[in-house]
């Protein structure tokens, strides 16, 4: 019994051929060509690009301990250089401080207040590919730290004008300038 079963297979597996035998992923990749080939001609298959690329993205992490912000954004920066993303900058802004008050139930007598800074760390990655973000991603969850948050957007001119302090006595000089009567460029441009 078993010697016929044997001889059944060994038969059947004659009339296959070993060049023809195809592994499932690329059975799914000949049937979407010949389903895409039915209906679009073959130019403008050739034309379709071949994945998505994400242009320009920050990944912004905040946090209440910067010690922690600035190792996490370390590791963040090195996985999506060990993934081949091209990483563009990392920056740091500045604190966001905050002043939270707490108050006695069922009045206005202040019962605590703490200041808290808000810290602010980003990595700015680009073209990247829609396969390789959503990696990143998990990632970037994975390796951030209890009580920070992770934000991913893309990049904008107020993303790049936050990020720096402004000079407050290079403004108040100039608004001193200005109250006496501006520049001497100023007085010429007038005359």
């Amino acid at each position: 019994m078993f010697a016929s079963k044997f001889s059944k297979i060994v038969k059947i597996s004659n009339y296959v051929k070993p060049n023809r035998l195809v592994s499932p992923a690329s059975s799914v990749i000949h049937q979407k060509q010949y389903k895409s080939n039915l209906y679009e001609p073959d130019y403008l298959i050739s034309m379709e690009p071949d994945e998505p690329v994400y242009d320009c993205l920050n990944l912004q992490l905040k946090g209440y301990d910067y010690t922690l912000l600035e190792a996490c954004q370390s590791e963040i920066h090195r996985f999506a250089e060990n993934m081949g993303i091209q990483v563009d900058e990392c920056w740091a802004t500045p604190a966001q401080q905050l002043k939270i008050q707490r108050f006695k139930p069922g009045g206005t007598a202040l019962d605590a207040e703490y200041h808290l800074n808000i810290y602010e760390r980003n990595v700015q990655v680009t073209d990247v590919p829609a396969w390789a973000l959503g990696t990143l991603l998990r990632v970037a969850r994975a390796v951030l730290p209890e009580g920070c948050t992770l934000n991913v957007h893309e990049h904008t001119i107020a993303h790049e004008e936050i990020r720096y302090v402004p000079d407050n006595e290079l403004l108040e000089l100039k608004q001193q300038l200005q109250d006496m009567g501006g520049s001497v460029k100023d007085k010429k441009k007038r005359k």
